[in-house]
């Protein structure tokens, strides 16, 4: 299988950069070098991102969108192929975190979450894989990398994060299906996805840039605030850091690994879920390994309701 060398002069794509996994991608493909063609819904947090960059004299461009919207991801790969031509990386970050009792998710709430986390990679693969084919196509010394960030989520089922678990899922299930798709027509171009834990992101607070059309007028409701709660704290405790993420990252995808893990030791609670799958029993309680965890959720849920 042919490497790729992130280095000066490859050109680098990514997703949600303003903030984040993206903005410190961004950051490590500036000092290596890279040119970058960068997105992010929140237009302040990108203008900063690229004015930092290029005060590194990096090569970079940006363009405000919506990765949901297919028509804002066709534009960033318009911009990419003028500026640059066709990318060697492309990293679909961008992501939403959403939480609460999944009956209790509202159309939009689905709408809102799928939109980002499922169709903005979904999107990314579908316009920028055949850019980098017809590359490779070309010039048979020419390779090219798709990242789709996914989360430990999408090899688990958490409760109380329905939506965000379900779109997880998925993006873990079309990265899966990209690599072996091109496995089957090249090696020039292939495919990882990056599994990350509880790390210091933005995320939990990603309702702060939900488009106005797809707010829900109701109030949150209880669940929903709880999951807010328990996942600030638990994305906010994170040792790890988004620098450390992207490091792996690049490291990753020169050499060629698919699963990208930023927290080996959860693999643990994925091979108890598969156990279940394959041995026909029923799910394992998550918190199994900190009950005090789970004791907590299920009281304040039970005390919500009862009121």
């Amino acid at each position: 299988m042919s490497t790729l060398e992130l280095k000066a002069g490859r050109t680098a794509v990514i997703t949600g950069a303003g903030s984040g996994f993206g903005l410190e991608l961004a950051r490590l493909g500036a000092s290596r070098g890279m040119n970058l063609v960068l997105t992010d819904v929140q237009a302040d947090a990108l203008e900063a991102a690229v004015a930092e960059l290029s005060q590194t004299g990096a090569k970079v461009v940006s363009l405000r969108g919506d990765v949901s919207r297919a028509e804002d991801v066709q534009a960033l790969a318009d911009l990419c192929l003028e500026r640059f031509g066709v990318p060697h990386l492309l990293v679909n970050n961008a992501g939403v975190a959403h939480g609460g009792l999944i009956w209790e998710h509202t159309q939009r709430d689905w709408e809102w979450v799928l939109g980002v986390n499922l169709f903005g990679v979904i999107h990314g693969v579908r316009i920028f894989t055949p850019l980098m084919l017809e590359a490779a196509r070309k010039d048979p010394s020419w390779t090219g990398h798709i990242v789709n960030v996914a989360s430990m989520a999408g090899l688990l089922n958490a409760p109380n994060m329905g939506a965000y678990n379900v779109s997880k899922h998925a993006v873990v299930s079309l990265s899966e299906t990209l690599y072996q798709d091109l496995a089957l027509v090249t090696e020039q171009v292939s495919a990882s996805v990056l599994c990350p834990y509880f790390v210091p992101t933005g995320i939990h607070q990603s309702h702060r840039n939900r488009p106005e059309e797809l707010r829900s007028d109701a109030q949150p409701t209880a669940s929903q605030m709880i999951a807010q709660v328990m996942s600030s704290k638990a994305v906010t405790s994170g040792r790890l850091t988004a620098t450390d993420v992207a490091n792996l990252v690049f490291k990753g995808v020169e050499d060629r690994q698919f699963y990208l893990y930023t927290h080996p030791q959860a693999l643990a609670m994925v091979q108890t879920r598969l156990e279940d799958v394959v041995q026909v029993r029923n799910p394992t309680d998550p918190f199994v390994g900190k009950p005090e965890i789970g004791e907590q959720l299920k009281k304040a849920l039970r005390e919500a309701a009862a009121r």
